[in-house]
């Protein structure tokens, strides 16, 4: 008994599932770190493809008969690919949106340390939030909800189709949203600390205007905001996680 093998159907059907999965994987939170080398995403990006190949075959469009209709589909794929990667990577930024705010509040805005997570300096709560979540997305195996997110997009997002832009866009600016919001409701026992502290130091002020009260309270503000931030700090967590847990099932 003979196998055969259409090679051209198979070259089309590896290019079409690793441009969406390589661009994805080039974005997706935890797998697409500066700190990880760009060959070894790609590797990974590759033997993922590889792996969900066989069951995303089914659902892939009929070989084009042109180059340009192969590169045309190679090019979607890739461009959805994008799309849900940065929508991924957008609700970690929550983190730096939450880490700047905390930091502001607790008086460690100026307090600067390189960020391995956003590729730049940040505040020192934004660089620990960061580096946290990406710990605990790997702790918790929400790593395998996002990678099955990944290859369930097709059901959402059938390949070969040209995308609803329109949705895609409401899509996109509702995660933004909810990015900035998650940053906001993490960092919110921050938040009211700050106001209810700086309002008690400005009554101080105009009772002992002689004395330098914001200077004297300054490591008060430190010390009360860090314990304020461990206290919380699981809740924040829970939060996060929650959140991109709602991201994955709306692509599978």
């Amino acid at each position: 008994m003979l196998i055969t093998f259409d090679l051209p159907a198979i070259v089309f059907a590896a290019a079409l599932v690793f441009a969406r999965m390589g661009a994805i994987l080039m974005l997706l939170p935890g797998f697409a770190e500066p700190g990880i080398p760009v060959r070894i995403r790609l590797s990974f990006a590759l033997a993922f493809s590889f792996a969900i190949g066989p069951v995303i075959a089914p659902l892939l469009p009929e070989q084009p008969s042109t180059l340009s209709g192969l590169a045309g589909y190679v090019a979607g794929e890739a461009v959805i690919g994008l799309m849900i990667g940065a929508a991924a990577r957008m609700l970690l930024s929550a983190a730096a949106v939450a880490g700047q705010v905390i930091g502001y509040q607790s008086g460690l805005a100026m307090a600067q340390a390189f960020d391995p997570a956003q590729g730049q300096t940040g505040a020192l709560p934004a660089t620990f939030l960061n580096l946290l979540f990406i710990l605990l997305l790997f702790t918790t195996n929400l790593h395998h909800l996002l990678l099955q997110a990944a290859a369930g997009s097709y059901a959402l997002m059938p390949a070969g189709e040209v995308p609803m832009w329109g949705d895609a866009a409401q899509w996109a600016l509702e995660l933004f949203i909810a990015a900035f919001t998650i940053g906001i409701q993490i960092a919110a026992p921050l938040v009211l600390f700050g106001l209810v502290f700086y309002l008690g130091l400005g009554v101080l002020s105009k009772m002992m205007p002689q004395v330098q009260i914001f200077f004297i309270a300054m490591p008060v503000n430190i010390l009360l905001g860090f314990s304020i931030f461990a206290i919380a700090l699981g809740t924040m967590a829970m939060v996060w996680l929650e959140r991109v847990e709602a991201f994955t099932a709306t692509l599978m």
